[in-house]
C-alpha cells in the first residue's frame, strides 16, 4: 500500500517526528537542572564569582531549551485525542491520569519556580533563590519520572485487564510499579544527565580550544568530569538491566535487537554478532561479524544461557517487529556512545591527577578539548536511539500483547495526516533554526562576568540619591 494513503503509517510518521523533535530539549533541562544545583551550591558554599557566573551563563541555555520543550511537548501530547483516538478510549483511565500527573505535578512545578531561578537574583534572599533552582531540577526530573511510567506500563502492562476494550485499572499501584518502571525511569535519569554533563563539557572545551576565559571554563569542564566519574559506568550497567529486562519479558524485541533468527535452548551458548546487516525478506543476516559464545556473556556474565533465547522466526511475521536493522543498529549506536563517554571520562580523569587540566595547562590539551567538543552530540544520539529501539521495538503493539498499533489509530483521512505531518515538519523545522541560531549566538556572547554578585558588591542607596540618578534596579535580563 502507498504510505502516503495509509492513515496508520502517516500517524506514526507523525508520531515518531514529533517525540523525536521534543525529546531534544527535556534532555538537557532535566540534566542541566541538576548541575545549576550544584554550581549555585558551590557559589553559597565558597561566595566564589565565579560559580555565580556559570550558574547565571548556564541558566540562558536552560530557558532556551525549556522555552522549545514546552513549545513542542503539547502538540505531542495532544495526539493522543486526535491521531490516537481508539488508544486513548482504551487506556485513558491510566494513561490519561499518568500524563495528567506529568502536567499538574511536574510540570507546573518546574514552570512556577522557573521565574524566580532566573530572575530573582537581586530579588529574594540567596537560600530561597537556591531553593527556586531546587525545585526546577525537581519538577524537570519529576515530569521524566511520570513519562517513563507511563511508557513503561505501554510496554508491560499491569495492575489490571482488558475488558471489553478498556483496560480496567484494578491496583493502581502496581500499575505505576510496572515491571519496567524502576530501571526505565534510572536508565533515563542518568541518560539525561550524562548528555548534559558532555554538552556543558564540550561547551566549556570549545571555549578553551578558542582561548577563552580558560580558567573560567576549566571550572565547568572538571565539574562535568568529576559527576561522569559516577554517571557514566552507572548508566552502562543501569542499560544492562533494562536489557535483561527485555530478555524476559519483550523477547521478540530482544531477538531484534540481536538480529537473532533462530533460537538458542537454555544450557547451551550462542554466538553475539556484533555486527550484521538484516534480511527481513529472506528471514536472515545476509553478513554478519560474531563473537563465538558470546551471547550468554553479554546477557547473563555467563557462557551458557539459563533460559532460551527465541529468534525471530518464532513469530508470525504480523507479530514480530519490523525494521529489525534500525533497531539492531540504533542498539549499538547508544551502547557503544555509552562505552565512549566512559573511555573518555578515564582519560580525562588521568590527565587531570597529572595536572595537565590545571588552569595554566589546559590549553594545551587540544586533542581532549576536541574529544569533548565531539561528545557533545552524542548524548543526543545516543537518547534519541534508546526511544527508537524502546518503542519501535514494541511493535506491532501500541498497549503490548494487548492493543495492537493498526487498531489504535483514529479513523481519519490519511490527506488529513499528511498536511499535519507537512506542517509540523515545517515548523519543527523552523523552531530548530531559531534554537541554533539563538544558542549560538548565547555562546558566542559567552558568560557575562561584570554581573554584579549578591552580597559582595556595594550598592548606593537609592534613598540618598537624585531621583533623576536612581539606577536601573531591575534584572539584568529585563533591562535587556
Amino acid at each position: 500500500m502507498d504510505i502516503l494513503s495509509n492513515t496508520v503509517a502517516l500517524s506514526r510518521m507523525q508520531f515518531a517526528l514529533t517525540a523525536i523533535f521534543h525529546m531534544l530539549w527535556p534532555v538537557l533541562t532535566t540534566g542541566m537542572g541538576i548541575y545549576l544545583v550544584i554550581v549555585e551550591g558551590m557559589w553559597l558554599k565558597t561566595r566564589n564569582p565565579d560559580y555565580y557566573h556559570h550558574a547565571r551563563f548556564w541558566s540562558k541555555l536552560y530557558l532556551l531549551n525549556f522555552g522549545i520543550g514546552v513549545a513542542s511537548g503539547i502538540p505531542m501530547e495532544f495526539q493522543f485525542g486526535t491521531n490516537w483516538a481508539p488508544f486513548s478510549e482504551a487506556v485513558g483511565d491510566f494513561f490519561g491520569s499518568i500524563l495528567g500527573f506529568e502536567a499538574s505535578m511536574a510540570f507546573m512545578l518546574e514552570a512556577g519556580f522557573l521565574g524566580i531561578m532566573l530572575f530573582g537574583w537581586e530579588r529574594v534572599h540567596p537560600i530561597v533563590h537556591y531553593f527556586a533552582t531546587i525545585m526546577v531540577a525537581f519538577g524537570a526530573n519529576l515530569s521524566t519520572v511520570w513519562i517513563l511510567v507511563a511508557n513503561s506500563w505501554l510496554q508491560t502492562p499491569a495492575g489490571g485487564e482488558m475488558v471489553n476494550g478498556k483496560f480496567i485499572v484494578s491496583d493502581y499501584f502496581q500499575a505505576i510499579m510496572n515491571p519496567f518502571a524502576l530501571n526505565s525511569i534510572l536508565h533515563m535519569f542518568f541518560a539525561t544527565l550524562e548528555t548534559s554533563l558532555f554538552v556543558i563539557g564540550g561547551i566549556s572545551a570549545w571555549y578553551i580550544l578558542n582561548k577563552r576565559n580558560q580558567a573560567f571554563f576549566s571550572k565547568s569542564l572538571k565539574i562535568a568530569i568529576a559527576t561522569a566519574i559516577a554517571v557514566a559506568p552507572l548508566q552502562i550497567y543501569i542499560g544492562h538491566l533494562s536489557a535483561e529486562q527485555v530478555y524476559h519479558y519483550q523477547p521478540a524485541k530482544l531477538a531484534a535487537i540481536e538480529a537473532k533468527w533462530e533460537t538458542s535452548p537454555a544450557g547451551e551458548s550462542a554466538d553475539w554478532t556484533l555486527l550484521a546487516l538484516p534480511n527481513e525478506k529472506a528471514q536472515k543476516n545476509d553478513w554478519e561479524i560474531s563473537v563465538p559464545n558470546g551471547l550468554g556473556y553479554v546477557l547473563e556474565f555467563k557462557q551458557k544461557l539459563s533460559e532460551p533465547v527465541l529468534g525471530l522466526k518464532e513469530w508470525k511475521p504480523e507479530n514480530r517487529p519490523r525494521m529489525v536493522g534500525l533497531i539492531y543498529y540504533c542498539f549499538r549506536i547508544m551502547s557503544g556512545i555509552g562505552f565512549f563517554f566512559v573511555g573518555l571520562m578515564l582519560f580525562s580523569i588521568i590527565q587531570w591527577m597529572r595536572g595537565k587540566l590545571a588552569a595554566e595547562n589546559i590549553g594545551s590539551q587540544a586533542w581532549l578539548m576536541r574529544a569533548w567538543v565531539l561528545a557533545a552530540p552524542l548524548g543526543y544520539i545516543a537518547v534519541e536511539s534508546g526511544w527508537i529501539v524502546r518503542c519501535v521495538g514494541r511493535q506491532p503493539w501500541a498497549l503490548y500483547g494487548q492493543i495492537r498499533t493498526a487498531d489504535a489509530v483514529s479513523n481519519i483521512p490519511a490527506s488529513n495526516v499528511l498536511t499535519s505531518l507537512s506542517f509540523f515538519a515545517v515548523v519543527y523545522s523552523f523552531l530548530f533554526v531559531c534554537a541554533l541560531y539563538f544558542g549560538s549566538r548565547i555562546i558566542r556572547q559567552g558568560p557575562n562576568l561584570s554581573l554584579p554578585v549578591p552580597g559582595l558588591d556595594n550598592q548606593p542607596e537609592i534613598e540618598n540619591q537624585p531621583a533623576g540618578q536612581i539606577p536601573d534596579q531591575r534584572p539584568v535580563e529585563a533591562q535587556h
